[in-house]
């Protein structure tokens, strides 16, 4: 695709540019880059979604591209297919409460890594000094394990405007 069209993309729908910064931030962080930059065109999308192509134009990239970050996106619960009747091209769209959700069901994952993780310190007495980080990094995981999720009903008590019943 020319960089011609490619600019005209971006700047044909709002919030482009913002998106492209956000997803910028995503990928630093350790999000692929395409899926990262299709759920931020997402958080800018109509409220009928986008389709495939919809995306693919207002990336400026291949459909093929496109498809293989919706299908990670939709596996990690991010985004959702919107199917119309009537209608042979799937949209899609982000996912209500879809980042709690996520943060939320990471919690036993969290507790997981913690378990292996004093199993790596405990199998290394001769390394007092590693053990104790291992075993530190083990507290904060299984920390996260239990506040992420108090976290997530904390904020979306707050949003719901019933702040009262989170505490």
């Amino acid at each position: 695709m020319s960089a011609e069209r490619a600019e005209l993309a971006a700047t044909a729908h709002a919030g482009s540019e913002a998106a492209e910064q956000a997803a910028a931030m995503l990928t630093a962080a350790g999000v692929p880059r395409m899926p990262a930059r299709v759920m931020m065109a997402l958080a800018g999308s109509p409220d009928q979604g986008y389709t495939a192509a919809d995306l693919a134009d207002r990336l400026g990239v291949s459909a093929a591209a496109v498809s293989g970050a919706v299908r990670y996106l939709v596996s990690m619960r991010l985004i959702h297919r919107i199917s119309r009747p009537g209608d042979r091209r799937d949209r899609y769209d982000l996912a209500a409460d879809a980042w709690t959700g996520m943060i939320t069901a990471n919690a036993p994952m969290y507790t997981s890594l913690a378990n292996h993780l004093d199993s790596i310190a405990d199998a290394n007495p001769a390394a007092p000094a590693s053990a104790a980080r291992a075993h530190e990094i083990a507290d904060f995981l299984r920390y996260l394990a239990v506040r992420m999720p108090q976290l997530a009903a904390e904020w979306r008590a707050e949003r719901d405007g019933d702040g009262a019943a989170a505490g």
